[in-house]
Order: structure tokens, then sequence, then C-alpha cells
């Protein structure tokens, strides 16, 4: 198989608006996108959610989602690697992507959205526990799901999240920001004339450069709409309209250690938001039996970074997980 192909039935999500001919896509990518997959929307509390959905509906469930401000598209060419072992479904949260705005923004809130997925999609059938996969901000929301309703999940899988030592946060929020993910609830997303010009303003946070650029342009393509003639965000603005108090990051460490049932960590090799002081954290404060796993050469976007090292790590947590004498008991 050639590293490199040039198509003319490219699939869908392969817009020419942000990809030309496709020849410069690798063909592991082209193949991923190409894998059966249902994507459509369910309706929870009275808004829309939109999900993907990949692979056997009799199989080990998996639920993944994203980080802040993202979309489901984060895991399009990850979650179809898993397509043949496990039934997998990657959905927008509140707010981002295609899925609408609904209830508030606060951490409870985001925590309920995974049962509620999962319940609308039929995960817990057959006494299912689906086992988690989240990026960023969405690991966050895991933490809190799986606390919320520490028996309706097999795992978590957190996928570099922000931890830090207290002392060690507040220095990089003095330095970097002075709040994550911040934003102004009241204000309408910027409109832009074209797709070039408000492509230009799509920038990664934290910034960092990517190992595989066109997934970059793959992920904010899938960012963007088409509004009354010109270009605008998918996300609302009421997703800032969230507490997003200090303390829930200074004690994020904590929190992971504490939630129940089982959970991995996998981070990037090069990330600034989990290093290896936050691995030693980590087990400082309990979480020894925790697998903290690092994918050389990545950042904190592991899928734009690394994503076929991603794939094989995360494959190799599930099957460890798989092997487990409890693994009956809580797929």
């Amino acid at each position: 198989m050639n590293d490199m192909t040039s198509v003319n039935d490219l699939p869908a999500d392969i817009d020419p608006i942000w990809a030309g001919d496709g020849s410069h896509l690798p063909e592991w990518f082209i193949t991923a996108l190409r894998v059966p997959r249902e994507e459509g929307y369910v309706e929870i509390t009275g808004a829309k959610v939109h999900y993907f959905r990949w692979g056997n509906r009799d199989k080990p469930k998996l639920l993944m989602t994203h980080g802040f401000l993202a979309h489901a598209r984060c895991f399009a060419f990850i979650a179809p690697f898993f397509a043949q072992d496990y039934d997998i479904v990657a959905f927008d949260l509140a707010g981002m992507g295609d899925s609408e705005m609904r209830g508030s923004a606060g951490a409870a809130a985001r925590g309920k959205e995974f049962v509620e997925i999962a319940e609308a999609l039929g995960l817990f059938a057959d006494g299912h526990k689906p086992t988690i996969i989240a990026h960023s901000f969405g690991s966050g929301a895991a933490l809190t799901a799986v606390t919320q309703s520490p028996d309706a999940f097999a795992g978590v899988v957190v996928c570099d999240l922000m931890i830090m030592r207290p002392e060690m946060l507040d220095g990089y929020w003095n330095k970097e920001r002075s709040s994550p993910g911040s934003g102004n609830p009241d204000k309408p997303n910027r409109h832009y004339p074209t797709y070039e010009a408000a492509r230009e303003r799509y920038v990664l946070s934290p910034p960092q450069p990517v190992a595989e650029p066109f997934l970059l342009d793959y992920i904010a393509y899938h960012s963007l709409c088409r509004e009354e003639g010109s270009w605008t965000w998918k996300f609302s603005p009421e997703v800032f309209r969230r507490s997003n108090k200090p303390e829930e990051w200074l004690t994020m460490g904590k929190r992971l250690v504490q939630a129940p049932g089982r959970k991995a960590i996998v981070h990037g090799g090069n990330s600034m938001l989990f290093s290896q002081d936050s691995a030693d954290y980590i087990r400082d404060i309990g979480g020894n039996d925790i697998p903290i796993i690092t994918i050389p050469e990545a950042s904190h976007h592991l899928m734009l970074d690394q994503p076929l090292a991603f794939v094989a790590t995360l494959r190799s947590v599930l099957a460890c997980w798989k092997s487990s004498p409890e693994y009956e008991q809580q797929c």
C-alpha cells in the first residue's frame, strides 16, 4: 500500500475546500474515513445531540468525546481502528460541534451528558458498561461522570488532561492565561467573509505545532459552518457560561485518583499540560495503581501529532483491561 493516494471518490468528510484533490492525504486516513459509520442526532431534554457510531452493536461499548470547543471528529479517524472489536460512539458535547446547547454548562451537567447519550443510544442494554475515552476537557467531564454514576461505566481513559501540582498550576496560569477556556457567553461568534479568513483564525490551545498538518486542516474545517453567506464557529458562546472555578483544576489530580473504577492516563511526551512531574504528582497523592502511558513526540493534541501511536496505545490499554478477570462482568 502506498503512503499517499490520489482518489476521485473521497469520503464526504474530505471536502475540497480544505483538502484540494486529496492527493497529499495518507491512505490510512482515507481508509479510516471509509469504514462504515452511522451519523445522527438524538434529542435529549429538548436539544439535538450529534454523534457518530461504528462497529458491531453486540460488542463491548466505547464512548468517546473531545476537548473544549472541539468536536467528535477528533475521533473520526481514530475510532474506525476499533470497529472490528467494539461498538463505538463518539459524540459532540452540548454546545460544541453539531450538538445544540442544553441546560447548564457547569461540571455536573457535563458529567451527566455521558449517561444521557449512553442511555439514548442503548449503550447500557443487556448490562453493558461502556468504557469512556476522552481528551482534555472531555476527560474532566468523564471523571465527573464516573463519580456521579460509579456503576454505569467500565472504566475511563484520560487523554492529556491538564493535571499539575497546585503550585505549578498557579505559575502556569500566571504565565499563560488568566483563566483556561475563558470567553464571553454574551458575545456572538465572529463571522468571516471567506473560509480562508476564518481558517487563519483557528488556533490550538495550548498553542503547538502539529506533526500531521492535514489533520489540523480537517479539524479546523469541521469546526466552522456557513451562515448567511459567511463563515463562523460552530460552538455556542453559551459554553463559556460555566463556573470554571480555579479549585476545579487545582484539585483535578485528587479527583482523578479518587474517581471510582478503572482509570488509565495517556499523555503526550511534549505536552504542556501533563508532564513527568504530573505523573509523579499522581503517584504522590495515591495513584500508584493508575497506568500512565507517554506517547513520544506528541504534544497535547495526541490525535493530531501521533494518531497511529495514539491508536496503538488505546488498543493496549483496552487489551489489558479485557484480559482482567472482572472484564466479563463489566462489558
